[in-house]
């Protein structure tokens, strides 16, 4: 399949290799804006597409750093519940300790 290529559907994604835009010849000549170095227009083309390539990367990125971010929260949850736990459990066994020690007094 030999056809020329579209805008949407360019025959090369390579812009070197696209042709570069013709003035078209249905415009009086000098009415449009002077024609700007399809150098400048190829780099900016091509930092676009990187820029686009690079858009999925930097979602996941975030992503990512969003759920590290709620698991290192999750984590500090989980110490501090343990904490407070085992905090409990060290004031029962303090209050048993002071009422055996009263009991032994007390006989």
């Amino acid at each position: 399949m030999n056809t020329a290529g579209t805008i949407d559907r360019p025959l090369t994604h390579d812009p070197k290799k696209q042709a570069p835009m013709k003035p078209s010849t249905s415009e009086p000549a000098g009415s449009a804006t002077p024609d700007f170095t399809t150098s400048g227009a190829t780099d900016s083309r091509q930092n676009r597409t990187r820029e686009m390539q690079l858009i999925p990367e930097a979602l996941a990125r975030a992503h990512m750093h969003d759920r590290l971010h709620e698991a290192e929260q999750e984590r500090r949850a989980v110490r501090l519940a343990v904490a407070q736990r085992m905090q409990r459990r060290a004031e029962r066994a303090s209050m048993r300790a002071r009422r055996a020690l009263a009991m032994a007094v007390m006989q």
